[in-house]
């Protein structure tokens, strides 16, 4: 099995999605954008993440990922207090593969907390991606 990093299957299929609508194909577009999403069912959500994360796909290009995520934060009596959000934006690197920025409120020092947890699930592995989801999932 040839597996690749998370973040490079996103972008491989975002480029592939962005191919099919630009030469009308809704087929493609739509098997690609369904990979998409497949490929980001793992980001982070709940623990804090309580509104999940998502990718902003019209912010985003095969060179530029973009997601959006809020942090709902606890107080010292261990109370939700208050939200935070914010923009993730994976950018590829030639040293380390990819570069990870978190923009917003760094409350609590929360913005290196959220590019861990993203950089942990877009570093992942994933099996070499085909462009094709699982039937089950292929959005119509």
């Amino acid at each position: 099995m040839n597996s690749i990093k998370r973040y490079h299957a996103i972008a491989k299929a975002l480029g592939a999605m962005r191919r099919g609508e630009a030469s009308n194909n809704d087929e493609w577009r739509s098997k690609h954008s369904a990979a998409i999403f497949e490929l980001c069912g793992d980001l982070p959500s709940g623990s804090g993440f309580d509104s999940g994360s998502r990718i902003d796909l019209d912010g985003s290009t095969p060179d530029r990922l973009v997601f959006t995520t809020s942090y709902h934060h606890m107080n010292d009596g261990g109370c939700y207090d208050g939200w935070t959000e914010h923009t993730v934006v994976v950018t590829p690197s030639l040293e380390m593969g990819c570069h990870i920025k978190v923009t917003g409120r760094n409350r609590n020092d929360i913005k290196d907390y959220i590019g861990e947890q993203f950089c942990f699930i877009l570093e992942s592995d994933v099996e070499q991606w085909t462009g094709y989801p699982k039937a089950e999932q292929a959005v119509a």
